[in-house]
């Protein structure tokens, strides 16, 4: 773990709810019980269960007592000593003592919701910043500097597709190479050593659900020394890249691990040297850019992070058996939980075993036109689910991936992504009953037959 003068980034697993007396406390047997605690803990548990990790986490009562904590509002914060002011600016006292300077910095509400976030993902520590954007832009722009190269997935969300290959040539001087992420000589070949700094994919890909094998690419990357960093947005809980040899992860919290279509966050998680040097008042990307994220958003996410394995499962359970009975209808549908599924088997190994294969699916129905129709008549006829971006929610939400969340890429670009213009990207809710949700797609299905435009395989 970094040296804890380094802007005083702890993570501990403990409840310290008021510091000492006096500011110039220089109590280092207290420190090292906390980076000890979180090692011991918290990390320790993702290894065998992200539930158990976040169960071994720090709990933050509130100032009262409350069993919740108490949302911290403000955005600077006072002292006792005004030497105490220098020391904080200088690195002497941090947020691993309880001294805080301003909410862009560190606040205790967000600070505690990244130490759920570290344990959620196992790894030494994480930062919560505004929007999922902001936590890949940040964690980049740490990472690479102008001159140097990203290798990244051909497939991956529209947004970090523009950003990779228009927004940093332009105003970075960074340039990345896309390529096939399971073609592992391609990846190796990509990689040019002293220049590339980062290998960039997603653990299952946006919209094509394709599966990257995180613990061969790692070793890749590692052996190429560069930084492994992965998006687990759509696969959290199902998931663990740290533990299988990336390095970095990252999350759009906006999706499942909020689950109410109601809050735009991000987080970086990985080790405590990368986020400090996030952090640094001089160099660092957070610090500077300053993606903050409002302690009342923190505190609200906080309280949803504890039932997301239990939202986990059922999205993933009822996502499973709708495909399979998509399959049986004759429908082209695209779930890594199916036999058919290219990379099925490396899923199955790399898994959470308890989290099932993850909550979205795709049916590609061939042209714009079909999928259009199919959602106009699952949303408006039968009530099956939402026409609308984003995924995670507690209704069904679906999109034709090729004209929105995509629609960054050119048609070449999607071609080389495997994403079809009638993709249609699912994200399964788990609202009403099972079989209730499915007779309304029955029904979508139904008439789509009527209409002579069911697209089977």
């Amino acid at each position: 773990m970094a040296d804890t003068k380094s802007q005083g980034l702890v993570f501990p697993t403990i409840n310290s709810k008021k510091r000492a007396e006096h500011d110039d406390i220089d109590n280092e047997d207290y420190v090292a019980a906390k980076k000890s605690m979180l090692l011991s803990s918290a990390a320790a548990a993702a290894w065998e269960d992200p539930a158990a990790a976040l169960a071994s986490a720090r709990h933050e009562f509130g100032e009262h007592g409350g069993v919740n904590m108490s949302i911290e509002a403000s955005a600077t914060f006072t002292v006792m000593e005004p030497e105490t002011l220098r020391k904080m600016f200088s690195g002497e006292l941090g947020a691993d003592r309880d001294f805080f300077i301003y909410s862009r910095h560190f606040n205790p509400t967000v600070l505690n919701l990244s130490r759920q976030m570290a344990a959620l993902e196992g790894t030494e520590a994480a930062y919560c910043t505004s929007s999922g954007m902001s936590a890949i832009s940040s964690v980049l722009l740490q990472l690479v500097s102008s001159g140097e190269h990203i290798v990244a997935s051909r497939t991956v969300y529209g947004g970090t597709h523009a950003l990779m290959s228009h927004f940093f040539p332009r105003a970075c001087n960074i340039t990345t190479t896309f390529v096939d992420i399971n073609d592992m000589d391609m990846v190796r070949n990509a990689i040019e050593v002293g220049k590339t700094k980062v290998l960039y994919f997603e653990g299952m890909s946006n919209p094509t659900l394709t599966v990257a094998n995180i613990p061969e690419l790692s070793r890749i990357g590692h052996e190429k020394g560069v930084t492994v960093v992965v998006d687990n947005t759509f696969s959290p809980m199902v998931l663990s890249p740290v533990r299988l040899g990336a390095d970095v992860v990252v999350h759009s919290i906006s999706k499942f691990i909020s689950g109410g279509a109601d809050i735009i966050a991000g987080v970086v998680c990985g080790p405590a040297s990368l986020v400090n040097s996030m952090m640094d008042l001089h160099q660092g990307s957070l610090m500077l850019l300053g993606p903050t994220m409002n302690a009342k958003v923190a505190f609200e996410l906080s309280e949803r992070i504890p039932h997301l394995g239990l939202r986990m499962k059922e999205h993933c359970h009822r996502a499973m058996v709708y495909a399979q009975r998509m399959k049986k209808m004759g429908l082209k549908v695209i779930y890594p939980g199916l036999d058919d599924h290219p990379q099925h088997e490396l899923l199955k190994a790399i898994r959470n075993k308890d989290y099932g294969y993850g909550g979205l699916l795709c049916l590609d129905m061939g042209t714009e036109e079909r999928a259009n129709r199919l959602m106009n008549l699952l949303q408006n006829c039968t009530q099956f689910g939402f026409m609308a971006v984003s995924l995670g929610y507690y209704e069904t939400l679906m999109s034709c991936s090729g004209s929105s969340t995509s629609s960054e890429m050119n048609d070449e670009e999607k071609a080389l992504a495997g994403i079809s213009p009638g993709l249609v990207r699912m994200s399964i809710g788990y609202i009403g009953t099972l079989e209730q949700r499915w007779s309304q797609f029955e029904k979508a299905i139904s008439r789509m037959q009527e209409s002579g435009l069911l697209n089977k395989k």
